[in-house]
């Protein structure tokens, strides 16, 4: 029962970041972590599997090692949160909605950055 609830969890998580690839609106890489680590505890083939992925793997395992986010995400991560900023500026969202959300995208801007780079 206990490994059912961690593949329920891995698979979920699977299942946003499918849709984080098609949406980009949405990200792919949090919910693959997630699936990681839920995997990590219930499932460990499809742990193998994510940390062996060819173009994600490295990612998980820069993460799991060091904390490590990658430049190239860090960048377009700014790009996209700058791009979504600037809609809700234009949009008619409520001032205060907007100031809220983009404080809320600095504060994670500014963490992101401090993170070490892999």
């Amino acid at each position: 029962m206990h490994s059912l609830l961690w593949r329920l969890i891995a698979i979920t998580a699977l299942l946003l970041a499918a849709v984080g690839i098609l949406l980009p609106i949405m990200p792919t890489v949090p919910f693959l972590l997630v699936a990681t680590w839920a995997a990590s505890r219930g499932w460990p083939e499809l742990n193998d599997w994510l940390l062996n992925h060819p173009e994600y793997g490295p990612h998980i395992s820069a993460w799991q090692e060091n904390g490590a986010v990658s430049r190239r995400a860090k960048w377009l991560a700014t790009v996209m949160l700058g791009g979504s900023t600037s809609i809700l500026w234009l949009s008619s969202a409520p001032t205060v909605l907007a100031a809220g959300i983009s404080t809320v995208f600095v504060v994670v801007l500014t963490w992101l950055w401090w993170r070490p780079e892999p």
